[in-house]
């Protein structure tokens, strides 16, 4: 009796761990799946470059025979890359792009593709090391968002109609080896990369960049010389309190002496000829009084 509710016991076990992979397996495929066929739908593709995307599939794997897909497992439905350069692909950004939900990288360079990229870009692709947007027609700003893609390796933006200013925030990618944005309209100060070796090129042909590599920018110029002029004229107006407290000080103890002297008060003013120094006790009595 032992031995049967035991071996019962087992074999419910197994059922019940069969059944759990199997639906994981299952769910994170069709993802996948659904993720390609949201992407096939959303675009153009006047050249028929997608035409291998057949879903009418049911084995494992199929997936990864698709024109442009790279999986993680030749044998399973999970998409690691997708590559469609040079296709002619026309449309958004791609939807449903976020159902890939273990890719790293993407490349739609060198197509028609057009419109902003979504201010919720990290949220779609969480894992992506390479993200390679060039050469296309996407406009708007670039979003911030982006600096929560925190696995970026790769970012290539340039060969577009981008507007506004680069996020400085993308200088927190601190794995981020390959930048560029040039050949936009892009304007203001440039993101500081730790590690990465951005050159003047990857930010050529915007309408007004600044800041390393490039020149340095006039805010940043104009604020050091407003902080020289301040600090000067701050400097010119203790030195002439000094002066002036010094002045006032010997000219009062000249005063008080006289008068000792001159019940009159009009003889004290012809002492000043002569006058070799001033007593230190003066200047301390003058800084006294005027100390923070």
């Amino acid at each position: 009796m032992c031995m049967a509710l035991m071996s019962l016991y087992f074999a419910l076990t197994l059922i019940g761990l069969v059944i759990l992979l199997t639906s994981s397996v299952s769910h994170a495929t069709m993802t996948d799946i659904e993720c390609l066929k949201k992407f096939k739908i959303s675009v153009e593709d006047p050249f028929n470059y997608l035409s291998s995307w057949n879903f009418n599939n049911n084995t494992e794997g199929f997936i990864c025979k698709f024109t442009g897909i790279e999986c993680w497992h030749p044998d399973e439905n999970k998409v690691l890359n997708i590559r469609l350069s040079d296709m002619g692909l026309k449309g958004q950004f791609p939807g449903g792009i976020e159902n890939c939900s273990s890719m790293t990288g993407l490349d739609l360079s060198n197509n028609n593709l057009s419109g902003s990229i979504p201010s919720d870009i990290s949220k779609r692709l969480i894992y992506v090391t390479s993200l390679d947007l060039s050469s296309n027609n996407f406009s708007g700003e670039i979003p911030s968002s982006l600096s929560n893609c925190s696995f970026l390796n790769v970012l290539k933006l340039n060969n577009n109609q981008f507007t506004g200013k680069i996020p400085l925030e993308l200088g927190l990618l601190n794995r981020i080896k390959e930048f560029n944005v040039a050949n936009n309209l892009l304007r203001g100060p440039v993101p500081y990369f730790a590690n990465a070796s951005v050159s003047a090129e990857d930010y050529a042909n915007n309408l007004e960049l600044c800041g390393k590599p490039l020149k340095a920018c006039q805010g940043a110029r104009k604020k050091s010389r407003v902080g020289i002029i301040a600090g000067a004229a701050i400097g010119g107006v203790t030195f002439t309190s000094l002066i002036l407290g010094i002045i006032l000080c010997y000219f009062a103890r000249v005063v008080v002496k006289k008068k000792e002297d001159d019940p009159e008060g009009n003889k004290w003013a012809k002492s000043i000829k002569g006058t070799k120094g001033i007593k230190a006790s003066c200047l301390i009595q003058y800084f006294a009084k005027n100390s923070i």
